[in-house]
């Protein structure tokens, strides 16, 4: 299995060689020369199979120069239950992913059961326990620099805390994640770990680690890589979801589901596009935004247009603030026959603050639909979930369920990813039910513990002495 650019600038390479890179040299992002294929039989089979070795199967088509036995020895080291152990209660921790029935034909797929209660945890762990093994290989170290809107940053420093040869260096928009979301990240102390948080939005953030990432002297010099979702492992892990989530949900490989995604980066719902360009049979794919809505735009126009940090709000469900789609490249590479040059032509369109029109003619073939939910939708759609299934959804998952029901075809089975517990947006759970959320006891009190942040503009000569400084203060 080669991987090539979506800007067709770049030499294609091999999963480990792209493992540590993140961006293409050209500015673009990794996609499988062409996506595997899985057969019925194949299905048939992996139906029995238990998480991790369902993972396996899976991942072993995708990052085939690495040795089964030490992939697999990865992937079982990282999908345990006691790693993936705060269940709601009656789930089973063995399942990593439990599947809860609502309703004749509406489920939940719990994806927020790891440590710190968000779905990131499922693709980062693997991340974390990938990238050590790759840097002990290579007897190297490596500078991880991130962006987050709020589950990512925590997700990446809990899976690589304490990892040897690593320093993850997090940004995130001063202000604008929950109290819990700042607690998970700013109260972690290990050496290794430094939060940095961006007067701006989630898309300051983000251009900055373009930014870095594109200064390929600096990332060289500084063995600079990502743990975002422009990674493709991290893109990859997330397709194992699917699959277990699909064959939970069905009796039989015959049926067909529809599936809706909470998504601002457009990572997650990537990763559903691919399991169903690889065969999983997928009938719909749900696309669900807040207020900062430019994907619904887009699947509702064929025009996609990033309006900006001025134009970007603060909502209930902060995860979803953003308005550039990092992983959107990706897609658009598939919608528009694999072209690089075509891709490369428009994103120096939207990286000149433009818009670009691919109309709404061939988006038929890939399945999705499209809806926006607000702060008034959102707490409708919890109290509703509270009332009618008796069961407790964050702001993003309500999203999620609410743009779903909405959107899904007569017929289709519904599966709605929960993306986080509800204890992350406990104002926003107090004032749509009344009551503060539960939360695993042994996180009880997060929010009272000592925290550390470094607080900078939206500078990238700024960010780039402080990771230098960091770094050779490690080093000497």
């Amino acid at each position: 299995m080669k991987y090539i650019s979506t800007r067709g600038g770049a030499a294609a390479k091999s999963f480990t060689e792209i493992l540590l890179a993140g961006l293409a040299p050209d500015g673009g992002l990794y996609l499988p020369e062409a996506y595997p294929r899985v057969t019925r039989a194949e299905l048939d089979a992996w139906r029995q199979l238990d998480y991790a070795s369902l993972a396996y199967a899976i991942l072993a088509k995708l990052a085939t120069d690495l040795p089964p036995a030490d992939l697999e020895s990865l992937i079982r080291k990282t999908y345990r239950a006691d790693v993936y152990r705060y269940t709601r209660p009656g789930g089973n921790a063995t399942e990593i992913t439990p599947l809860r029935t609502l309703a004749p034909g509406l489920h939940l797929l719990e994806l927020s059961n790891g440590p710190t209660l968000a779905f990131k945890d499922l693709a980062m762990q693997l991340l974390g326990n990938l990238f050590e093994y790759a840097l002990a290989k290579q007897g190297a170290e490596m500078n991880i620099l991130g962006a987050t809107s709020g589950d990512t940053g925590s997700a990446a420093e809990y899976a690589m805390r304490g990892k040897r040869g690593i320093r993850v260096f997090m940004l995130s928009p001063h202000g604008r994640m929950s109290a819990f979301q700042r607690a998970q990240m700013y109260s972690l102390l290990d050496p290794n770990i430094f939060n940095i948080a961006i007067r701006g939005m989630f898309d300051d953030c983000q251009d900055l680690v373009k930014a870095v990432s594109n200064d390929h002297a600096f990332k060289a010099k500084y063995a600079i890589g990502t743990v975002n979702s422009i990674n493709w492992a991290r893109v990859s892990a997330q397709i194992v979801y699917y699959f277990k989530g699909y064959f939970a949900a069905t009796k039989s490989n015959d049926e067909r589901v529809a599936f809706s995604v909470p998504s601002g980066n457009f990572g997650n719902i990537c990763a559903g596009h691919i399991a169903r360009m690889m065969g999983l049979p997928i009938e719909q794919l749900i696309l669900a935004t807040n207020e900062n809505d430019v994907l619904d735009e887009f699947f509702r126009t064929g025009v996609y247009r990033p309006r900006g940090t001025a134009q970007t709000y603060p909502t209930s469900s902060p995860s979803m603030d953003i308005s550039k789609a990092s992983n959107f490249e990706r897609f658009v590479f598939d919608l528009v026959g694999r072209d690089g040059a075509k891709v490369a032509a428009f994103w120096k369109q939207v990286d000149s603050g433009g818009a670009i029109d691919l109309g709404t003619e061939g988006l038929a073939r890939f399945g999705f639909s499209s809806g926006r939910s607000t702060h008034a939708d959102r707490l409708r759609t919890i109290r509703m979930a509270y009332e009618q299934y008796g069961v407790m959804i964050d702001t993003h998952t309500a999203d999620g369920l609410k743009v779903g029901l909405e959107e899904r075809r007569a017929g289709l089975p519904l599966i709605c990813l929960e993306t986080a517990l509800p204890i992350k947006f406990a104002d926003s759970i107090r004032e749509a039910l009344g009551v503060d959320p539960e939360g695993p006891a042994d996180l009880a009190g997060i929010e009272d513990l000592p925290q550390r942040c470094e607080v900078m503009y939206a500078d990238v000569v700024a960010l780039k002495a402080y990771i230098e400084r960091q770094a050779d203060t490690a080093t000497s």
